[in-house]
């Protein structure tokens, strides 16, 4: 499967979130660091639900740029 996931950067470091599967994060001092992270965290958060039986999420959001005038 190929979940969306959004990277924010903060002031120090950076977040990210996978909309499709709720409360499965990760935080890094990088934006490489959160990407592997992230993949990690997606599996471990895949086999949990799993082995508790509940049904797997499909990945169902989208994402895309809107230009606006600044």
């Amino acid at each position: 499967m190929r979940y969306m996931v959004i990277i924010e950067k903060g002031e120090s470091s950076y977040g990210v979130f996978v909309p499709d599967l709720p409360g499965c994060i990760a935080v890094g001092e990088t934006e490489q660091e959160v990407r592997a992270l992230i993949q990690e965290a997606i599996q471990f958060h895949l086999e949990d639900l799993q082995s508790e039986g509940r049904p797997i999420p499909q990945p169902v959001s989208k994402s895309m740029f809107v230009d606006v005038a600044a």
